[in-house]
């Protein structure tokens, strides 16, 4: 029986073992399909590559090879097949085709065709940890890392890197929006580079909705050194608060910049001034981990307490009771047909309307 065919009450044969598809009749989506890929791996990137129909996961453990129409893993790399680390945090495509894996303390590895080849700070990349990825008009690749951004010329193959201009040398997210700009989420709030000037934004000019809950407040807590890997935004055990820390960044088609922040849920930039979404919204979760807007311009919010879909009025949540292998969700995609993948740990969902 084929997937599309399965009504919410049945269960999905994936990987010899039987996993429940549930409804989620209050939100009008639900998960169809579910890959695991180990109970203690996290899955930190999601990349659509539309040519190929293929989807692209990046785990803690390497990184999958997943063709669309069928479902099924096509390969597995590891530092076996050339992978640098197996930690991937980020997967690019340049224009050239190539596959780019960011990863963690192991530089970014670049694949096409069979052969790798690995980029250290001693082939000009800016840091060995590499956090994500982005095309600008030009057909250039942009990289984020822990230690400023590189500027890479994909015809010359030079790297050009960026620190001091940014608000903070802590990247993580990356957004080129029409106009050719360049948005960077770091550690430490919002930068914006037009090819000529820089500009930043924090929680001081409203990035980041205030600790109306009154949260610890967190300095820099799991991501943000280099002796910490643990994925954790808790102080003690509880959910903590720093706005200015901007894991995910999104320029949508009409100009609005879109940014996922810790503990100030989802903030929304008009070109003038910065307005917030959060639980008191409807947001799933205030940390705001990942985000992908499909082809209808609804939104899709990987938050610490599940995956959020916003259409601009309107909110529907899926958590655990839905299908979801965990509450965190640290990437989300939006594949050619309309489905929403989404990555936490343990393993990938596959979302689709009701």
């Amino acid at each position: 029986m084929k997937l599309k065919q399965l009504l919410c009450a049945t269960a999905v044969l994936v990987h010899g073992a039987f996993h429940p598809v549930l409804a989620a009749e209050k939100t009008g989506v639900r998960v169809v399909d579910s890959f695991e890929v180990g109970d203690n791996v996290y899955v930190r990137a999601l990349t659509v590559e539309k040519g190929s129909n293929t989807l692209w996961v990046g785990t803690s453990v390497g990184a999958h090879e997943i063709d669309l129409k069928t479902s099924k893993p096509r390969n597995t790399f590891t530092r076996q097949q050339g992978l640098a680390n197996e930690y991937v945090f980020a997967v690019g495509i340049d224009t050239e085709g190539y596959k780019w894996f960011g990863t963690n303390a192991g530089g970014a590895s670049r694949y096409k065709d069979g052969k790798w080849k690995t980029y250290f700070p001693m082939h000009g990349l800016a840091d060995y940890w590499i956090y994500s990825f982005a095309n600008d008009k030009a057909g250039n690749l942009w990289i984020g890392t822990w230690a400023g951004v590189n500027h890479y010329n994909v015809k010359t193959g030079k790297f050009k890197t960026y620190v001091k201009e940014l608000i903070n040398e802590w990247v993580y997210g990356l957004s080129v929006d029409n106009d050719g700009k360049v948005w960077f989420g770091t550690e430490g709030g919002v930068s914006m580079y037009d090819g000529k000037r820089w500009r930043s934004w924090t929680h001081k000019d409203g990035l980041g909705a205030d600790n109306v809950n009154n949260l610890q407040a967190s300095a820099n807590t799991g991501l943000g050194t280099r002796s910490r890997h643990d994925l954790t935004t808790q102080v003690e055990g509880l959910s903590s608060y720093n706005p200015n820390y901007t894991f995910s960044i999104h320029a949508a088609p009409d100009g609005v910049i879109w940014a996922g922040t810790w503990g100030g849920g989802v903030s929304r930039y008009d070109g003038k001034r910065w307005t917030n979404l959060t639980t008191q919204d409807g947001l799933a979760g205030n940390i705001v981990y990942s985000m992908a807007q499909d082809d209808k311009g609804v939104f899709w919010f990987g938050t610490d307490k599940g995956l959020s879909r916003y259409d601009g009025k309107t909110w529907k949540n899926l958590g655990k009771a839905d299908g979801l292998f965990d509450t965190h969700v640290y990437a989300v995609t939006v594949a050619p047909n309309g489905d929403i993948w989404a990555g936490t740990k343990r393993g990938v969902v596959r979302v689709a309307p009701q």
